[in-house]
């Protein structure tokens, strides 16, 4: 299995070679060349597989060039129900990420049973493994540079801690997460861990990211990777669920699921489009969206219409609070016919004109390709949390109640649905309250989660001065505790030893 750039700069790479890079040297995202497929007996032989037996051959599909012994021995170690234990009370953890029915024909995948209690463990715990594995494996290091909109850097931050051979940096848009999500990140004081809240939106710091990654000197001087889903692997990871929802869902082989996704940086539904070109039999792809409705708008018109981090709207799901997807190049190089040239014309044109229309022909491969969208508000998400409360008592955070919203308007009538899971309630305690006039119950073991230290560093969204963070972070210390309350130092000048002795003497 071979995997080449969406813009087709490149040379060919293996799976073990695209992992550690994140973006590909021209800008472009790794796809394989060809998607491998999965027969309907393929499928009738996987069923009654235990999750961790499913990943082995999903990710084996992907990763030629890997043992097959050596995916299984970290698939076995990372999809256990230890590990995957955090979920609701009277959860079968067995079953790593369950179906819940809610009705006959609609439920909810649970993705949160993970650390962060959030769906981005399922990918990010295996990521983790793989890269220490890889790092072990070609006697080198890894400092991840990442961007987050609430939960992944919680995610890659809890995979990656105490990691040898790894250092994480993770930019998050300062202000614009709940509090259970920032003290999830910042309360860690793992020395291998820095969190850095950047001055603007989620857009802004993925730009940071891109644009020290397009460093090339740079970024291989420094041996700066990717854990967004910009980095192939966890796009492969997540995969894996959809055959797993699939699997619990249907007795046929020839049976179609419908499913809705909560999205904003399009890597989750990006995971089931993959799952059904490789032959899982999905019905339609909903997908979901808050008041940043550009996807939504794009499903709708075939114009791709980005905004700027002012016109970027702070929601009550604000892990969807994204104007610019990142994986949503994957999707557009698919639909153009997997045409390199039209994709850098595409994305030229976006960085020009903040917006592109498709072709007619591009247009109608959309329309084909089994997608569509919904879009809420906030007080679309608040009924839909107290209706599914009142109506099955089950909670539900506010991104997947947006994914619930979105599959009563878009699923097919005797089809079967599922809603994948995007959080615990815990983690929104706010807008759960507001929706049923009470808080959720927090999991055992992150009840006094928000009265731990934290430390961070926060600072103008300017990719020169993340670089010089990078570079000296081990002479910076980000935050001391006093009388109980959390001191941010900013810092807006170079980050350099002058500074950090500036800082340190304001302690």
């Amino acid at each position: 299995m071979q995997y080449v750039s969406t813009r087709g700069g490149v040379p060919a790479a293996s799976y073990s070679e695209i992992v550690l890079q994140g973006l590909a040297r021209d800008g472009g995202l790794f796809v394989p060349k060809v998607y491998p497929q999965v027969s309907k007996e393929t499928l009738k032989n996987w069923r009654g597989l235990s999750y961790a037996q499913l990943a082995t051959a999903v990710t084996s599909l992907f990763a030629k060039d890997m043992q097959r012994s050596d995916i299984a021995r970290l698939c076995e170690t990372t999809y256990t129900p230890e590990v995957y234990c955090h979920g609701r009370e009277g959860t079968d953890f067995k079953k790593i990420a369950p179906v819940v029915w809610l009705e006959k024909d609609f439920g909810i995948l649970e993705l949160s049973n993970g650390p962060t209690l959030a769906f981005k463990d399922m990918a990010m715990q295996y990521l983790g493994s793989l890269f220490e594995f890889v790092l072990a494996r070609k006697e080198t290091r890894l400092n991840i540079l990442g961007a987050t909109s609430g939960d992944t850097g919680s995610a890659a931050e809890y995979a990656m801690k105490g990691r040898e051979g790894i250092q994480v940096f993770m930019l998050s848009p300062a202000g614009r997460m709940s509090k259970f999500q920032k003290a999830q990140m910042y309360s860690l004081q793992d020395k291998n861990i820095f969190n850095i809240a950047v001055q603007g939106s989620f857009d802004d710091a993925q730009d940071i990211v891109k644009a020290v990654s397009g460093d090339l000197t740079f970024k291989t001087e420094h041996h700066i990777g990717a854990v967004n889903s910009i980095n192939w692997a966890r796009i492969a990871a997540q995969v894996i669920y959809y055959f797993s929802a699939w699997l619990q869902a249907t007795e046929s082989e020839d049976e179609e699921v419908t499913f809705s996704v909560p999205s904003g940086n399009f890597g989750d539904v990006l995971a089931g489009w993959i799952a059904k070109q490789m032959g899982l039999p999905v019905a339609r792809l909903i997908v979901a969206t808050n008041e940043n409705d550009v996807l939504y708008e794009f499903f709708r018109s075939g114009r791709y219409r980005i905004r700027d981090s002012a016109h970027t709207f702070v929601t009550s799901s604000p892990s969807m609070d994204i104007s610019k997807a990142s994986n949503f190049e994957r999707y557009i190089y698919d639909i153009t016919g997997r045409n390199p040239e039209r994709v850098v014309e595409l994305w030229t044109e976006l960085a020009e004109k903040k917006e592109f229309l498709l072709n007619a022909e591009e247009w109608a491969a959309v329309k084909a390709s089994g997608f569509t969208a919904s879009r809420s508000t906030h007080a679309d998400r608040l009924a839909c949390i107290k209706r599914v409360w009142d109506q099955y008592g089950f909670l539900v955070d506010p991104h997947t109640a947006d994914g619930i919203n979105a599959a009563m308007k878009e699923r097919i009538p005797g089809v079967k649905t599922i809603c994948l899971e995007t959080a615990l309630p815990a983690k929104f305690a706010a807008t759960i309250k507001e929706a049923v006039g009470f808080e959720p119950p927090v999991p055992a073991g992150y009840e006094d989660l928000l009265e731990k230290p934290q430390k961070v560093l926060e600072m103008p969204a300017d990719a020169e001065l993340v670089k010089n963070f990078l570079v000296e972070h081990y002479s910076l210390v980000y935050v001391k505790k006093y009388n109980c309350k959390n001191v941010t130092y900013n810092l807006t000048g170079k980050c350099s030893l002058t500074n950090v002795a500036d800082l340190l003497k304001s302690c």
